[in-house]
This record gives structure tokens, sequence and C-alpha cells, in this order.
């Protein structure tokens, strides 16, 4: 457990999904006050009171990381709150069927099939969407929250990009082009921000069995789609992550002591999935 972190504060966004959720309680047991800002203010609240439950100190916080007078608010909440912060963790994001293909490969026989979505058939707004979320959800927050630590001189970003920056997956574009640019942005926010002391990386999660994507992987009887097998297959640790994998990799990114020379990094956290060439 980091002593560095105990008596810090940060600031989460998407801090209402799942693997958020989870980097807030594994900060929260290395004495770190979070706040958890997110679109779906319930399930922010809901992971704060468990937090507190636990003996922690949280709070959620409503946030549209699309909309500067929202994360704005936010920030003022933050501070009324805490005082002070000293992490941003840049986690809202995601995809959208609208921005996702029915096949993994195209066929000619594709683009006269009404009930099937070629990459030619892929809306401008699903890409908008995707991009939008990802990447100014993840500009706007930095913008927002990073003024404060550059004020101190002093704190760290970390931005979540994804196994897709490596490799894009089949089926969702939008989701792979936008995460790579999140890596690329991460690079380039830890140049530009090295001089006033803040790091910046990024973690690159694999293949992670949530409630949210359960039905994406499994069948209902509990085995494997398709899709997972060659997930799988592609993992050499055979297995998917779980949430609490990710913890001990954000508390050494996040902790000067450990990692006071590491900037602008993506750390793969994906049971070596991006290792592996298939052969």
């Amino acid at each position: 457990m980091s002593e560095f972190l105990k008596g810090k504060a940060a600031v989460i966004t998407g801090g209402g999904g799942v693997l958020c959720g989870e980097l807030a309680r594994g900060l929260s047991k290395c004495g770190v006050k979070v706040a958890l800002l997110d679109l779906n203010k319930e399930r922010a609240d809901q992971i704060a009171d468990s937090i507190t439950k636990d003996g922690g100190t949280a709070i959620g916080v409503e946030c549209n990381v699309l909309d500067q007078s929202s994360t704005q608010k936010a920030y003022q909440t933050v501070i009324d709150a805490f005082g002070d912060f000293d992490i941003l963790i840049n986690g809202a994001g995601g995809n959208s069927p609208k921005a996702s293909t029915t096949n993994e490969v195209f066929d000619l026989k594709d683009m006269d099939n009404p009930d099937t979505v070629s990459f030619f058939d892929l809306p401008k707004e699903g890409f908008e969407f995707v991009f939008g979320l990802n990447i100014m959800g993840t500009l706007i927050p930095t913008q927002v929250f990073g003024k404060h630590l550059v004020k101190k001189q002093g704190g760290s970003i970390l931005n979540i990009s994804s196994m897709n920056a490596y490799t894009p997956l089949t089926k969702i574009p939008a989701y792979s082009a936008a995460k790579a640019g999140i890596s690329n942005f991460t690079q380039w926010l830890a140049v530009h921000f090295a001089p006033v002391n803040i790091r910046v990386n990024a973690i690159a999660p694999g293949f992670f069995l949530t409630e949210q994507n359960r039905t994406l992987l499994t069948n209902p009887d509990g085995s494997l789609t398709p899709r997972s097998d060659k997930i799988l297959t592609h993992t050499p640790m055979k297995k998917f992550g779980t949430p609490a994998d990710l913890n001990g990799a954000v508390e050494f990114l996040l902790d000067d002591n450990k990692a006071g020379f590491v900037t602008g990094i993506i750390l793969p956290i994906d049971g070596g999935f991006s290792a592996y060439s298939g052969v």
C-alpha cells in the first residue's frame, strides 16, 4: 500500500462505472479522498456511499465531461468539499453500437443486406459520439482540473487507453481510433506538463469480465461466446482480468516515490495479450 498517496485527493471521471468505481475503492484503501464524477450521479453516489461505509472519504458529483460549464461546476464542488486535489483520472469513455459493424471483415453481400451494418453504413453521428466521449471527454476535464495542478506545480494525470490502441479490434473502428488518440494525447500532455512537475501516464486494460459486458462475453449457460474464445486464445494467461487487477498498476503510476521519473507511458494490463503474435 502506498504511503505517498495517504491523505491525497483524486478526481475520477466516469467514477460510476465498473472499472473506475473499483479504482476509487482501491485508492480509498490507500487513504485517498475520492470524488467520483459521472453523468449518472446516482451510480456515483452509490459507489461513494459504499466507500464511506468502509471508512473512506468519497463524494459523488454530477458531471457531463463533454460540457465545459458542467465540468467547471463539478470542479467547484470538488474544491468546496476537499479544498484541494492531487490526482485526475480521466476514466469517462466508451463505445456505441452506432459506431460498430455487424461483421468482423467486409463482404460484398453486406452492402445489399438491410440487416447488416457494413463499414459504409456507419453513421457520422456514431463516430462523432465515440470520438467526443473519449477524446473530448478527456480534453475538457484535463483543461478544467489541470489548471489547479499547474498552479500548485505538482500532481498526476492518468488516462485510460485500451488494447485497441495497440491493435484495433474488429467491429469497433471508432473506439479503436479514439483510444489510439488517447495514447498519443497522453504522451503529448506528458511532454507539455513536464516543466510544471505534472506526470501524465495511461493504463491500457485488456479484457475484463464485468457485469456490463458479461452478456457479450458469455452465453446464458456461462459458456464463452466465440469472441471470448478468440480473446482467451490470444491471452497468454488464458483468463479475463478482474477490476481489482488494475489497482496495483494505478497506485504505482500515481506514487511519486515509486514512479517519480515515469511519465508519458501507456502501461498494458492485459495478461500478455499485447505481447502475443498469435503464433
